[in-house]
């Protein structure tokens, strides 16, 4: 099982790392590439169109300001794409946010949060544990333990 992390500027790898810890922590391969949907379209549409016959399974696309990333690699595959949204410009990510929930019909990114990155890795395992149920496990063992943790605070307190 393998994810690729794309980011458009190496300016959004503060954020993607984040993501990158979740994917080791859960043992998943991952790929970490920077390719600009404006920049380097060609690299782009290569990059989405051979993902799957790479051995990629889930893309996530982080990229600030107009951040079209996802939405150009969802043009060219099939595989599941998670939006990323960077916060990077005057508008606190909010632009980034709405380009990648404004996708036409029959082209969806999944979004997560602005600087998200723990969340977009962890969909991202949640949906790698459709395939694969030792995903699935190590997820319910996550989740138990963000349970106990709270309760341990709660009791810290009182």
């Amino acid at each position: 099982m393998k994810v690729a992390i794309v980011m458009g500027s190496k300016s959004d790898y503060p954020v993607v790392e984040r993501a990158e810890s979740i994917l080791r922590e859960f043992g998943v391969d991952y790929e970490t590439r920077i390719i600009s949907a404006h920049r380097t379209p060609r690299i782009a549409e290569d990059f989405a169109s051979r993902a799957e016959e790479n051995g990629i399974e889930v893309i996530i696309a982080a990229a600030g300001k107009a951040a079209h990333l996802g939405g150009v690699l969802a043009a060219y595959t099939a595989m599941p794409i998670i939006g990323l949204p960077i916060k990077s410009s005057t508008l606190d990510g909010l632009d980034s946010l709405l380009s990648m929930v404004q996708m036409p019909k029959g082209v969806p990114v999944a979004t997560v949060a602005i600087d998200g990155a723990e969340n977009a890795a962890l969909l991202a395992v949640q949906i790698l544990s459709v395939k694969y149920p030792e995903m699935r496990e190590k997820m319910k063992h996550y989740k138990q333990t963000m349970e106990e943790d709270i309760i341990k605070q709660d009791q810290e307190l009182n």
